[in-house]
């Protein structure tokens, strides 16, 4: 798959995105990530490098500003203290880069706890009442609530997905590609390329392997 991406990138201008922080990428594509794509896109670009060089850099902090960010952990931390689960433990908010993950079990649970919760919580509802709630407390600034795994749901901007990097690949960061394609397999409603997939400013398309990914490549970029 390198040799096939180092031999792309000799025709086009080539790139990656994905949620995890810049960490778990060079665990994942190795230690010269940096160097192999034109474009490095993590956290769904809210850190974005252009031929290794750092050219955007976000935060779900920095966008709200320190008094609506407190507004909201004071208010997670009021309601997660009304409610009344069979477990509680420890760390109901995680604070990252992006965004905030919210747990009303708390993230130190055990596995056991983890999955009794969540069968818990498919007839309780608990996470889907917080998350109504919260669209009703801060309707004003413009957030998206996904709920997913088994404790926890996350708060972020809306368009803080995939689709936030495109910002540096169109205008008027740039004049503008002739073309951008998007590749991911994860591209059904609900996963997490579906929306970049679905944009108009690409031409997506849903792989399912590196093999796959290969073919369609070749079968477009002869």
């Amino acid at each position: 798959m390198l040799k096939f991406l180092a031999e792309l990138r000799g025709k086009i201008t080539i790139g990656f995105v994905g949620g995890s922080d810049l960490k778990k990428q060079v665990e994942q594509l190795g230690p010269d990530v940096l160097d192999l794509f034109d474009y490095c896109f993590s956290e769904n670009g809210l850190t974005a490098y252009k031929d290794g060089q750092l050219i955007g850099q976000q935060s779900f902090s920095k966008f709200l500003g320190e008094d609506n960010l407190t507004r909201i952990l004071d208010w997670t931390l009021h309601y997660l203290s009304t409610i009344k689960i069979p477990v509680k433990r420890g760390t109901f908010i995680e604070f990252r880069a992006g965004m905030l993950n919210i747990s009303p079990i708390g993230r130190n649970c055990s596995q056991e706890e983890r999955d009794a919760f969540e069968k818990y919580d498919e007839t309780a509802g608990v996470r889907k009442a917080m998350v109504e709630a919260m669209k009703a407390e801060f309707a004003d600034l413009g957030l998206t609530y996904s709920i997913g795994g088994q404790i926890s749901f996350d708060v972020f901007p809306e368009g803080w997905d995939k689709r936030f990097c495109l910002q540096f690949v169109t205008p008027p960061a740039v004049p503008g590609f002739d073309e951008i394609h998007f590749f991911g397999d994860k591209t059904m409603v609900g996963g997490n390329d579906f929306e970049i997939f679905e944009d108009p400013r690409t031409i997506g398309h849903a792989v399912t392997s590196p093999e796959d990914t290969i073919q369609q490549c070749d079968k477009i970029f002869v």
